[in-house]
């Protein structure tokens, strides 16, 4: 019997993107793709990086979005701002294209990390990805109670 918690995107990688903004997707997350019998991924804009996703967690969000209220303004801007910005980017060659237009709003250079978070990962431009980890870094004594009260 599959177990769906082994189909998820863990671990930190460095990599390169070419000149023409193609990044190459690990072995690892590819292997999850394979198993989830997926071609592409869904990427889009998130806080200061780009996040991607396997059509079916990609396609589970946009079910409980289409129903979030047509006058609500948290639900409008969430829809402007990472709805909108999708792209399903196809896996070719063990490789995605990331569009410019993404590129430049994540801020990515040359080289970036991908950081998993298991339902999706994480692009990070790799000097931005190094002042967050910081930052959590520091932070993670502080919410170590949070997370123990939610049992983790």
């Amino acid at each position: 019997m599959k177990n769906p918690i082994n189909d998820l995107f863990e671990g930190r990688s460095r990599h390169t993107l070419d000149e023409k903004g193609r990044l190459a997707i690990p072995a690892r997350f590819r292997e999850i793709l394979k198993k989830r019998a997926d071609s592409s991924l869904v990427v889009t804009n998130l806080n200061n990086c780009l996040v991607a996703f396997a059509r079916d967690d990609w396609q589970k969000i946009k079910e409980k979005a289409v129903n979030l209220p047509l006058f609500d303004s948290a639900a409008n801007i969430y829809i402007r701002y990472f709805i909108s910005g999708a792209i399903e980017c196809p896996l070719k060659q063990g490789r995605i294209l990331i569009p410019s237009n993404l590129r430049e709003l994540a801020g990515l250079n040359k080289e970036v990390v991908l950081v998993g978070h298991l339902t999706r990962f994480e692009i990070w431009d790799k000097t931005k990805w190094e002042e967050e980890f910081e930052r959590a870094k520091k932070s993670f004594p502080r919410i170590s109670q949070t997370l123990s009260d939610m049992g983790i």
